[in-house]
């Protein structure tokens, strides 16, 4: 076993995080969702937070919502922000930040040429503003979440804006553009900000394993996820300015539909009896990413809707434990969303995939649930005997 003496490193003040979905795009029908408003977490962060305290969940995972923040250019209301702070103080809750989740504002697409720009000034000020508020401590961003999904969705699929087919190249290409320049500015700011890119973590496979053409096939279209990626370090697109050291934190988002055979796009299946054969395990994935980066991980999203919740937190926590006894520095795993949410083109279907539910959308009333909260307690504590042991093995080495 590798001993991970950068654990000791980790900046997050929970192992175990929660994600409140903060999504504000346009939908497939145009029509602006914000998931915040939806889910009263603006009205009812107080409470919020307060259950995150009772379970121990201490870091968390929150979006600014560019469209609510900047309605003219250049122009910030940074009151829910504020908002946000004064709260995570008040509970003493870590908030690592999304500058843009899911969503732009009115007047701005990707493939605007202000786009970059605009966003980049954002970020700038943003750090100003929470720096003004907050002087010290650690101050971990995440500019844009899922670049590789959100240029799909808009820019193959017109599932958002730009609404756009066969142009997902050009899409994430002008996300990346803006991602570094905001990077870039929010340096300008404080050197100290650290980087936590999101991305989703995904397996392509060829449904015929004996069919040599088909794999190689899939085997190329599952390296495309890793191009966000070698942008931001500067391996591909170096006129983009990416820099090796801006890949501080790999945040991987993780689902149970995240895994697909190559043209037909069929689902592979996680609980299978007997198991799938193209499954593969989330510390296989994981392990790939690490091998390819040597950077600090964090599992920065996973749930699955309604009845196998329990299900899929036991073996994503089995997963966590292998991955850290096999020495790779993962560093956090977030439950997203921790609150129920509501479907982003059909907003009346609720997708109850949180930690706490949402039964009633017109009171928003909180309820646990309990099979969740059984598999999350049972994480922490063989997560805790784990953690234990690796610093008693580092420390019996030091001496």
């Amino acid at each position: 076993m590798i001993i991970n003496r950068s654990m000791s490193e980790n900046p997050f003040r929970s192992f175990i995080m929660g994600g409140f979905e903060c999504a504000d795009h346009q939908n497939a029908f145009g029509e602006r969702i914000d998931l915040i408003s939806l889910t009263g977490h603006d009205r009812f962060i107080n409470e919020d937070y307060a259950r995150l305290r009772e379970i121990s969940i201490t870091t968390v995972r929150e979006g600014i919502r560019w469209s609510h923040v900047e309605k003219k250019p250049f122009v910030y209301d940074w009151s829910q922000v504020e908002e946000i702070i004064i709260h995570a103080h008040k509970h003493d809750i870590q908030v690592v930040w999304d500058i843009c989740h899911f969503g732009f504002p009115d007047d701005l697409t990707p493939l605007h040429p202000m786009f970059a720009r605009r966003f980049a000034h954002l970020c700038r000020a943003f750090v100003k503003k929470y720096r003004s508020l907050v002087p010290y401590g650690e101050l971990i961003i995440t500019p844009i979440n899922e670049v590789s999904f959100l240029s799909w969705l808009g820019g193959e699929v017109k599932g958002t804006s730009p609404y756009c087919i066969n142009q997902g190249w050009e899409v994430k290409y002008m996300l990346m553009k803006a991602y570094i320049e905001g990077i870039e500015m929010m340096k300008e700011i404080d050197q100290s900000v650290r980087i936590m890119v999101t991305e989703p973590l995904i397996h392509i496979s060829a449904p015929d394993q004996t069919d040599t053409d088909l794999c190689s096939e899939a085997w190329k279209r599952h390296q495309e996820q890793f191009q966000v990626l070698d942008i931001l370090s500067g391996k591909i697109c170096p006129e983009l300015r990416g820099k090796e050291e801006y890949l501080d934190l790999i945040g991987v988002n993780f689902y149970f539909n995240n895994q697909w055979t190559i043209h037909d796009q069929q689902c592979i299946d996680w609980d299978c009896d007997p198991p799938n054969p193209l499954w593969r395990s989330l510390n296989s994935l994981v392990k790939e990413v690490y091998l390819r980066y040597e950077k600090p991980v964090v599992i920065s999203e996973t749930s699955i809707p309604e009845h196998k919740r329990y299900s899929w937190l036991k073996m994503i926590g089995e997963e966590c434990i292998t991955i850290i006894k096999s020495g790779i520095p993962l560093y956090g795993c977030c439950i997203y969303p921790i609150i129920d949410r509501p479907d982003w083109d059909f907003p009346e279907t609720w997708h109850h995939s949180g930690l706490w539910d949402i039964p009633n959308p017109d009171n928003l009333y909180r309820e646990i649930h309990l099979e969740s909260l059984l598999a999350l307690n049972q994480f922490r504590f063989n997560l805790s005997h784990v953690l234990e042991s690796e610093k008693a093995v580092v420390t019996a080495e030091d001496y």
